[in-house]
Formats: C-alpha cells, sequence, structure tokens
C-alpha cells in the first residue's frame, strides 16, 4: 500500500478499486490545490502552473476525477462512444488512461432537452472518458477559478448556494440608500457564444486539451458537425469557463436608478 492507501503489486483492478482511502485521497488533492491557492495569493504564477501539472499527474487526482464521473447524475449517460464506467475494473483503468500524451477527445453526441418555453436546450455530451479527462483539469483549475472569481457570483460555484444568492440580495437592498430598482436579464444562448480565443487566453488550464474540446465538434444523426463558437453544455468544465467568461459582469455595488 503506498502513502495514498492504494494497495499496489499485481492485484485485480476490480480489487484494487474496492480498496481506495478515499478520505485519504480527497485529503491529498486538497492539498495540493490549498498549495495551488497559496502561490496565487503569493503571485507566483510559475509556480501555480506547476502545481497544477503536479496535481494532473497525481494519480489521486486522476482516480477523484473518475469517481466524480461515475458518481454524478450523468453516470448512465454514455457519449458517442457508448461507453459507460459501470464496473470497478473500468473505473481503475480509465484512472490509469488519463492525462496521457496522445489524449484526443472524441466528438460530443448531440441531445436536446425541453425547455418551459417549449423550446430545446442543446446539449453536448462528451464521452465518459473525456468527462474524466475534464474532470481531472477542472480539480487544477477549481482553485485559480475560486481565487479570481467575482465575490456576486453564485452560479456553478463551490459551497453557493440559491440561499447565499438570496442573501447578497437582501444586503444589498436593505439599506437606506439601496437601489430602488432591481433589472433582471438573461443571456440568451450564453454558452453558445462564448468566443473560443478569449476562453484559450483567460481560462488558466492547459491550453491544448482546452482547445480540443471547445472545437472537438459534434455527432448528430450519425452526421459529424464542426463548432466554431462556445463551449457545450454537458461538458464538466463548462460551468467555470463560462464564469470565467462572466466575471465582472455583476457590480456588488447598488445602482440607484431614476
Amino acid at each position: 500500500m503506498n502513502a495514498l492507501g492504494v494497495i499496489e503489486g499485481p492485484q485485480d483492478a476490480a480489487a484494487l478499486w474496492s480498496t481506495i482511502d478515499w478520505t485519504r485521497i480527497n485529503r491529498h488533492v486538497s492539498r495540493l490545490q490549498a498549495r495551488i491557492v497559496k502561490a496565487i495569493k503569493a503571485g507566483q504564477w510559475h509556480r501555480v502552473r506547476s502545481l497544477q501539472r503536479l496535481l494532473v499527474n497525481s494519480f489521486a487526482a486522476k482516480l477523484l476525477a473518475v469517481k466524480r464521473v461515475c458518481s454524478n447524475r450523468g453516470k448512465r449517460t454514455a457519449g458517442v462512444d457508448g461507453v459507460v464506467l459501470d464496473t470497478p475494473e473500468a473505473r481503475w483503468r480509465q484512472a490509469q488512461r488519463l492525462n496521457a500524451k496522445d489524449y484526443v477527445p472524441q466528438p460530443l453526441r448531440r441531445s436536446y432537452v425541453p425547455k418551459k418555453n417549449g423550446k430545446r436546450r442543446p446539449l453536448g455530451i462528451p464521452t465518459q472518458a473525456d468527462r474524466a479527462e475534464q474532470a481531472l483539469e477542472l480539480l487544477a483549475l477549481d482553485p485559480v477559478a475560486e481565487h479570481l472569481a467575482d465575490t456576486c457570483s453564485h452560479g456553478f460555484r463551490k459551497e453557493r448556494s440559491t440561499q447565499d444568492a438570496m442573501a447578497g440580495c437582501f444586503l444589498s437592498l436593505c439599506r437606506r440608500h439601496s437601489a430602488e430598482w432591481i433589472l433582471e436579464g438573461d443571456i440568451r444562448g450564453c454558452f453558445d457564444e462564448l468566443p473560443h480565443d478569449w476562453l484559450l487566453d483567460h481560462v488558466p488550464t492547459h491550453k491544448g486539451k482546452l482547445r480540443a474540446w471547445l472545437k472537438v465538434g459534434f455527432m448528430e444523426r450519425g452526421v459529424f458537425h464542426p463548432i466554431t463558437g462556445g463551449t457545450p453544455q454537458g461538458g464538466i468544465i463548462s460551468p467555470t469557463a463560462a464564469n470565467r467568461a462572466l466575471d465582472g459582469l455583476v457590480s456588488c455595488h447598488s445602482l440607484k436608478v431614476g
């Protein structure tokens, strides 16, 4: 057994997955993420990038990334390859394959979900292997994105909820000289309109992988369609990338209109 609590040696893959000490795995990844935040606060961006590379090469992070894909609501949803990581052996093998130098993502599977207004929202569903790869990179991106995020942003944020957003609204509106008007807005096709060049310049993650995920294209009824803009709804890393684009749009300062 190594320092992460993972049994080493010629063991059966299914048995190896069942012996993982997830508490130790989470602790190891959290420590690396804390070191990334510490480097950000010190302005040591070269060290931030080094620690990010260290994290994505960590087998603990790879195991945690696969676990996320196999534990969320889409754990039974396959991509274009039809593969679902539904056995301990498949999960262990996938963790071993993550962050390979020759990694190339597969096209997305186009799906649609109905909206309240009768329209349909397009989803781009990556394969589970690609979702695991995104989850791995997200473990290294999250500490940076969370530290730099807008303090008034609550959507798709860790440890933040609707109640936190409601509390923020109350604190902004309860003062004597608070704003008299609340303006509600909706960005049409937000995920679909994000420019690739901006995301590649401002999302601090592996540029090669991010470029591949953004431009991978999708399959619909057996026909391949290229993608020229936006980040696919259905990708694990997409909400964080969108938040990076939207940071600064919301101001914490009250505006008095009239």
